[in-house]
């Protein structure tokens, strides 16, 4: 038995040391498609919204493809509420109440914001959640809610 305790810690010391030199580095970042885009095609910029209010996601230049669908040139998108970077490109996009991943491939949403003023911006992810390199991001948009 304590052989077996001794093998299972030793392979955790070693799995933590591996994902720590990985995270140090950063994992590897796909190419971006030639000419991909991202992009918000509603609301529109400057646009005043009820509280709740459907996000539509537009892309082009790469085939829209569910997280872990291994299809080269393809990615699905990760909806930014409020933030004022983007995520570390450098590693995997985190998921939060503000950063949405859609990793079904879906191509909108229903979005619920407090009243007052919002950005939105889309950023595409690879299956892993990676961003491309160079990034495909959208434009931020600013919208109003009443």
């Amino acid at each position: 038995m304590k052989t077996l305790v001794s093998r299972v810690a030793l392979a955790t010391v070693l799995l933590g040391s591996s994902m720590l030199a990985l995270a140090a580095d950063g994992l590897p970042r796909p190419a971006a498609p030639k000419d991909a885009k991202v992009f918000i095609v509603s609301p529109k910029n400057g646009a005043t919204v009820d509280k709740t209010f459907t996000v539509k996601f537009g892309m082009k230049g790469m085939d829209l493809k569910p997280a872990g669908d291994p299809a080269p040139n393809s990615g699905h998108h990760h909806l930014l509420v409020d933030q004022k970077a983007l995520p570390d490109p450098t590693l995997p996009i985190p998921a939060s109440d503000t950063v949405i991943h859609y990793g079904k491939a879906q191509t909108e949403t229903q979005l619920t914001l407090s009243p007052g003023k919002h950005t939105l911006q889309l950023v595409a992810g690879d299956k892993g959640h990676m961003q491309f390199d160079p990034t495909v991001a959208s434009k931020v948009i600013t919208i109003n809610v009443k």
